[in-house]
């Protein structure tokens, strides 16, 4: 089952358009959907409100010209509306909307309709669109803070292709709409996935917009490489491999964790936990020879035994034993450190998940590291300061690029890279690029990357393709943290008993013309 919806900076979305037009599809036609989608989508999520009626607000560009045909369906289909008009429709196809919803609806300048209650249910914004650059003033901004207080009345807001005022590829924003619901055309916007407490529930709605090869596509070095896929639901379950009802601890693989370091036995714990609930066969967890009765009381299913000192013990206990190799939990950063790392990878060349201090003690010498990583399947798991060291690059750089810093380093190292973070993105040596937009702030706390770790090196081996175990192991665990349901009383305890609702809960695919759908976020 193929992924069918793109992340897109304001540049690529426009790009999007322009190729789709190119192909035959009228820049009007392209409104008309995304307007017809949009008001069918919120008669279905808001139906029982729209019987107060709802009100529009327009600006002067095609943003504007998809909330007329968002007005002009709903009057249609028997429902009062209001459109106040912020800003004079100027774009043509704005204008012709325009013209076309007159007859049916009450249209109004300003910021609302004199004389009418402020009790209005259903709030449409179509003020400000993807192209829309710089701090919002005027009329807009009026009309901004007009949305917002009636959404502080108990309003409900839908925000059509961004909230207005947001910028579609960095989030930021002086003074933006706050919606609960942001219908999303064709694509889901950088900015949005920056900036998920003012968008509410991300709807991505099919417009037509594949039916035009991507005119943003990029040519890596070994073929096109197009704009990144975002990873959902669906795609996790067809990806992940079943376990037939006669496997046994041989076919569901075997996983080497080494980790857990003096002081650190947590982390290795975690790890080894969140692996067994992810339907691994056997789990060895290989630490500091002082932390191997604390794994053993916390970990009882696994195997135990202390870090490998000898080419021998590396060949016995991992290189002929395990199926993939997670290294770094708890480890600890010091020249043994790097040396242990060293050792396991200079004798064996088995799938391996990179975490933490086996990242942490190559600071600065990604060359060195990618000599190692050569010739397996690789997939190192950094979050954003840890990316920034080995890179030698600032901490302000890496989330300012977030869904392209990645691909270089990938190409180097030869290795899947996975960027921790809100969202997480995943760079493939070959240039492909999966983000993934699942979770809540309580995996914002120490030992949920140890978590993941166990998490991806179960699918690490038991499919050995290190960018389909990065990309489902984000999506589970972001997932099964939304199973909680609260951020302050969750512990990762929680969320590792959590993941069972997450392995075997389906999410299908949402029926057209939704094309994906991300639930909001707590502001």
């Amino acid at each position: 089952m193929p992924l069918s919806v793109r992340v897109v900076s304001a540049k690529e979305s426009v790009e999007r358009d322009r190729a789709a037009i190119q192909k035959g599809i009228p820049s009007r036609v392209l409104m008309q959907r995304a307007g017809t989608a949009a008001a069918e989508e919120i008669f279905r999520r808001y139906g029982e409100y729209l019987r107060d009626g709802a009100t529009v607000y327009t600006g002067p560009g095609n943003n504007g010209g998809d909330g007329w045909v968002v007005a002009g369906v709903l009057a249609r289909n028997g429902i009062e509306v209001t459109v106040v008009e912020a800003a004079e429709a100027k774009s043509p196809d704005a204008i012709a909307e325009k013209r076309a919803a007159a007859g049916v609806v009450k249209s109004v300048s300003g910021t609302w309709p004199p004389g009418e209650p402020d009790g209005t249910q259903v709030v449409i914004d179509a003020l400000l669109g993807t192209g829309a650059e710089g701090e919002p003033h005027g009329k807009i901004a009026d009309a901004i803070s007009r949305i917002n207080q009636l959404h502080s009345d108990g309003a409900r807001v839908a925000a059509l292709d961004l909230p207005s005022g947001l910028d579609a590829t960095t989030g930021g924003h002086s003074m933006c709409v706050v919606a609960d619901t942001t219908f999303s055309f064709g694509g889901v916007k950088r900015g949005s996935l920056l900036a998920r407490d003012c968008c509410g529930a991300i709807v991505v709605l099919d417009i037509g917009l594949d039916e035009a090869l991507p005119a943003s596509e990029t040519r890596a070095d070994n073929g096109v490489v197009g704009l990144p896929w975002l990873v959902d639901g669906a795609w996790v379950r067809a990806q992940v491999p079943a376990i037939r009802y006669d496997a046994h601890k041989g076919t569901r693989k075997h996983l080497a964790i080494v980790g857990g370091g003096k002081g650190m036995a947590g982390a290795a714990v975690l790890a080894t936990r969140s692996a067994l609930r992810s339907g691994i066969g056997l789990v060895r967890a290989m630490v500091a020879p002082e932390t191997v009765g604390e794994i053993l009381a916390a970990a009882p299913s696994a195997l135990i035994a202390a870090w490998p000192t000898t080419p021998l013990e590396t060949e016995s206990q991992i290189s002929k034993w395990a199926d993939a190799i997670v290294i770094g939990p708890g480890l600890g950063k010091s020249e043994q450190t790097r040396n242990l790392v060293e050792n396991i990878l200079g004798g064996s060349t088995l799938p391996v998940l990179l975490d933490a201090d086996a990242l942490n003690v190559f600071d600065g010498d990604v060359a060195a590291l990618g000599r190692l990583l050569k010739g397996r399947a690789a997939l190192i798991t950094p979050h954003v300061a840890e990316f920034a060291r080995l890179a030698k690059i600032d901490v302000k750089d890496v989330l300012a690029h977030r869904f392209d810093v990645g691909s270089e380093m990938a190409r180097e190292l030869g290795a899947t890279v996975l960027l921790k973070g809100s969202p997480t993105v995943i760079f493939t040596p070959g240039g492909e690029r999966y983000v993934v937009a699942r979770g809540t702030a309580a995996l914002g706390t120490g030992g949920s990357g140890d978590l993941l770790a166990g998490i991806a090196g179960t699918l690490l081996a038991q499919t050995l393709d290190a960018p389909t175990s990065a990309s489902c192991a984000a999506w589970v665990h972001g997932r099964a943290a939304e199973f909680c349901g609260y951020v302050r009383g969750t512990t990762l305890d929680d969320v590792l008993y959590a993941l069972a609702r997450a392995w075997n809960e389906g999410e299908p695919r949402p029926s057209p013309p939704v094309l994906a759908e991300l639930p909001a976020v707590a502001r």
